[in-house]
């Protein structure tokens, strides 16, 4: 076991600023079976989140760490390590050991284990560790817990046998030659890992063990796909197509014009380069003045939070088996992120739409832990929903979510701000008094809002009686307009849903309505 620095930032570690608490589990001191059910949990990764990490000599209070650490001895520490290894042959199946580091936190020791999902799995443990004759049951993480398990989990688990995600697997085709020193000592400085400071003398051999990107008989490692993806500087000879598209479309699609740029290198290189050109070249700030007060309006023709957790949705949930770019479109009405295979199919497609997508598994387990070492994302199913609440305070029209029913791709569209929808272009990022065409029943509903309303306060203002026919006609239009908005974007059907006029409904009520 290793017993030198791990390639994470133990600060972030303690704040669970990058990484999930139900990835965390604090020790105060050595309790053997509680820790050998959790790493049995880890190993299995049945939610395919990348494993987990057990901090000992830091006690916990309601899932936070208590600090300062109650931190151990260095008599303790090498102890609990030779019993770890004997507890990773004598009392798992199969055998398994994770890795280990000690760190000194405000002038005490303590021991991480990280325990990377397993490659073996499912991993089975004995249930008490001082019985030579105890039973052997099979562990997982549920939320914050370490539970056993049991019925349709444990027959779920089963049916993992033998099957990694295919990020983590070995690139049999590659050498660890093919991984960069130079890209990895960046991603270290920049995550503040600790293992920075060694990695400059370490041979590529031990520096992608350490960071599991490589594995295997010590005589024959090879690079993981997740390493490849990251740390080589042409992943796309690995693996064919792994790069992002800009396509731009001055006269629309249909039109005889467009401007592509493509983006290959290595995944968070990528990324980034794509979002910086489309934040350059396309995107558009209008600032709208007020004759009768000094505050102007702000909007921007899309959103550039929104952009961001579309491409990294796309870079973190693609197949990178599947030939097929991920592919970026712009035009004069909206910006679309289109990428292959769609969601998981435990997501229904109702509550895809409304962001409320929350995966059971992940594709991609360790382009997710990199990721979000990176600041990239958030993981757990909170790009959907941040995506909804940035078109909504930008006062643009609400994202569409697409795919189809065999799941074969997924399609982000977010429409352009409608002070954008009717004028080409922005001289001097300032815009004028812009404001979209609305029809009579559109411009009635605009004028009967007052700060926030239900809506049978609107059909009784507007005395409506048909439900269906003031959704189609009034309210649909005003909000696919952007000119009115909901309260509860993430709850579209709540009882206490109301309605309000945007700083574009608001604009045009002043502008155009006289």
């Amino acid at each position: 076991m290793h017993t030198n620095k791990l390639p994470i930032n133990i600060e972030n570690l303690l704040h669970q600023r990058t990484v999930e608490s139900e990835r965390i589990e604090y020790k105060e001191g050595w309790n053997p079976e509680s820790i050998l059910h959790t790493l049995c949990a880890f190993a299995n990764d049945f939610q395919n989140l990348g494993g987990g990490y057990l901090v000992i000599g830091v006690a916990e209070a309601d899932g936070q760490p208590v600090l300062p650490p109650v931190g151990l001895l260095p008599e303790q520490i090498d102890s609990i390590q030779k019993k770890l290894l004997n507890l990773g042959n004598s009392a798992m199946q199969p055998p398994y050991h994770p890795l280990s580091a000690v760190y000194e936190v405000q002038g005490k020791s303590i021991l991480v284990l990280w325990a990377p999902g397993g490659e073996t799995r499912p991993y089975k443990a004995k249930t008490n560790v001082t019985d030579k004759k105890s039973d052997w049951a099979f562990y997982v993480r549920k939320h914050t817990s370490t539970v056993r398990a049991t019925g349709d989990t444990e027959r779920e688990l089963l049916s993992l046998t033998a099957t990694v995600p295919f990020d983590d697997r070995y690139r049999q085709t590659a050498t660890l030659a093919d991984l960069s020193p130079t890209l990895i000592r960046d991603y270290l400085h920049e995550v503040g890992s600790e293992l920075a400071l060694e990695a400059v003398d370490l041979p590529i051999e031990e520096l992608a063990v350490r960071m599991n990107i490589a594995g295997g008989p010590p005589e024959a490692l090879f690079p993981k796909n997740v390493g490849l993806l990251f740390f080589n500087p042409s992943p796309e000879q690995f693996f064919p197509a792994t790069q992002i598209d800009v396509v731009y479309f001055p006269d629309g699609a249909g039109g005889d014009r467009f401007e592509e740029k493509e983006f290959k290198g290595p995944l968070a290189q990528i990324t980034r380069q794509a979002l910086g050109f489309i934040k350059t070249q396309y995107l558009k700030e209008a600032v709208v003045k007020h004759p009768d007060r000094a505050e102007a309006d702000r909007f921007w023709n899309f959103p550039y939070a929104a952009i961001e957790e579309a491409v990294v949705n796309a870079v973190y949930h693609r197949s990178y088996e599947i030939r097929e770019p991920i592919e970026i479109r712009i035009d004069a009405h909206e910006l679309m992120v289109l990428s292959f295979p769609g969601p998981d199919r435990s997501i229904r497609l109702d509550d895809l739409q409304v962001g409320k997508a929350v995966s059971r598994r992940y594709r991609n387990r360790r382009i997710g832990e990199f990721l979000k070492e990176l600041d990239l994302t958030e993981g757990r199913s909170t790009g959907l929903p941040k995506i909804l609440r940035v078109m909504q305070s930008n006062g643009s029209p609400m994202p569409v979510f697409e795919t189809d029913e065999e799941r074969s791709y997924f399609l982000i569209r977010l429409p352009i701000h409608a002070g954008f929808a009717e004028t080409e272009q922005v001289t001097d990022h300032v815009a004028p008094h812009v404001a979209p065409h609305v029809t009579p029943q559109v411009k009635a509903l605009l004028l009967v809002i007052f700060d926030e309303m239900s809506r049978v306060d609107l059909m009784q203002a507007l005395n409506l009686k048909d439900r269906s026919y003031f959704r189609k006609a009034y309210l649909n239009p005003a909000l696919e307009l952007g000119l009115v908005e909901m309260t509860q974007p993430d709850s579209p059907r709540s009882p206490s849903q109301t309605y309000r006029l945007t700083v574009l409904g608001k604009q045009t009520i002043s502008s155009n309505l006289e």
